[in-house]
């Protein structure tokens, strides 16, 4: 793609596309980093429970093009950046780490991220030295607001998780539930925020159809070896909350259709799903535990298995009730 724009003058416009997932595969590690430094990277902090915001904090400062610098690159021609963006608040500066972006955070914002998961000692030596010499000015920043590199610069987010949630509760409403949008700002930890939604859904009692969608995207802090992602962990948290509720329904699932290293989007649960668990010999318990969400809900059918969508705006969440 940089060869494109070796040649890049004032008189050009440079279209960009950007979508959730580009950190991952649109990766230039900088000058002394390996492919496979930044992969460890990556994997240490998904693994660690850290949000989207703090792992990019991290991966734009082990970039060539992220963090802004691409657009640093296309200077001083137009840019147009069309967004379909995979983060809670549509933070462009965070959507595949934002490569036409400004970027407001710092090597130091990295090293703290790194600490606070207590990974700094366990990333590889490379990408260790280059935030040590970034902390110490030997190497340059990633470009900020002011930078006159974002003069001629427009992001356009055309994509976003608040349209689809708004659709799905169109499509709700149509099916003829009374659908309000509850949240677009889900996050935090996955079984936590199960919890929170199945209680919701424990207090829906409109003597009709009713329906609630939330939309946002959360985290796992993995610390079994099941398989499973934030989607299906959350859905199996509900239905702890949930169990023995009749006409009551919580399902949750990623909108690019895969997650994890799975082939299920997320997961239906409803009051039956514990004690239906419990015939199988099987305690929710435990398996959210060794965050097996995958071994669970697969047993019992309630798996949602789309394949991939190709395209991601967060996950969709929806607690229906027709008591």
């Amino acid at each position: 793609m940089l060869e494109l724009v070796k040649d890049i003058s004032r008189d050009d416009l440079v279209i960009v596309l950007v979508s959730g997932g580009g950190s991952a595969l649109m990766p230039l590690p900088v000058h002394g980093v390996t492919l496979n430094d930044e992969a460890r990277v990556t994997s240490l902090l998904l693994r660690s429970g850290a949000s989207i915001e703090e792992i990019n904090t991290v991966r734009k400062h082990l970039s060539q093009i992220k963090g802004g610098r691409l657009a640093e690159r296309l200077y001083p021609a137009t840019v147009l950046t069309l967004i379909i963006s995979d983060v809670v608040g549509d933070r462009i500066d965070s959507v595949a780490s934002g490569p036409t972006s400004p970027d407001p955070t710092t090597y130091g914002d990295g090293e703290q991220v790194l600490k606070k998961y207590q990974l700094w000692s366990q990333i590889p030596k490379n990408p260790r030295r280059i935030i040590i010499q970034g902390l110490k000015g030997l190497r340059a920043e990633t470009p900020k607001p002011r930078n006159k590199i974002f003069k001629r610069v427009h992001n356009l987010i055309v994509g976003s998780n608040r349209a689809s949630c708004l659709a799905a509760a169109a499509a709700l409403r149509k099916a003829g539930y009374r659908t309000r949008v509850l949240s677009m700002q889900i996050a935090g930890e996955a079984r936590e925020a199960g919890g929170i939604l199945g209680s919701i859904a424990n207090d829906m009692h409109d003597n009709s159809p009713a329906a609630l969608v939330a939309g946002g995207e959360t985290t796992v802090t993995v610390k079994g070896s099941g398989r499973g992602g934030r989607n299906q962990e959350l859905a199996l948290s509900a239905a702890v909350r949930i169990n023995g509720s009749e006409g009551v329904v919580v399902g949750s699932f990623a909108t690019d259709g895969i997650e994890g290293q799975t082939d299920a989007a997320g997961a239906i649960v409803d009051g039956t799903t514990v004690k239906r668990g419990l015939k199988l010999r099987m305690d929710p318990g435990d398996y959210l535990k060794k965050n097996d969400s995958y071994s669970y809900l697969s047993r019992l059918n309630d798996l949602v298995v789309t394949g991939p969508t190709g395209t991601n705006v967060n996950d969709i969440m929806i607690l229906a009730s027709d008591r």
